[in-house]
């Protein structure tokens, strides 16, 4: 089994309350959200098409695509409205008072 490092990616002040937040780092684009206090990760590429859901509209836990208007929960991953079927890929956030971190897993 292998080890989590950890992965930095923003500020916590630069992401907005309600807002998703594109990082781009690692060869990766992620979309950070800013939910209740709480913040969520997730891969930014739709997984049925190209849009960003960093970009897309946020409604409490429940991210749409700008893309095609399917929908995900920003939690989970789960797809939660069609077109859409794909789960997304979401990362563990890290409990830090002033930046965004995910646990990253060591190659």
């Amino acid at each position: 089994m292998s080890e989590a490092s950890t992965l930095t990616l923003c500020k916590k002040s630069d992401v907005e309350e309600d807002e998703g937040y594109k990082v781009d780092t690692e060869g990766l684009s992620l979309a950070v959200f800013h939910v209740e206090g709480e913040f969520f990760v997730m891969d930014d590429l739709c997984s049925h098409g190209p849009g960003s859901l960093s970009q897309g509209y946020l409604d409490g836990y429940n991210i749409e695509c700008d893309f095609h208007a399917g929908c995900f929960d920003i939690r989970t991953g789960e797809v939660t409205a069609p077109p859409c079927m794909i789960p997304m890929k979401t990362y563990k956030v890290v409990d830090h008072p002033e930046d965004v971190i995910i646990e990253w897993p060591e190659s």
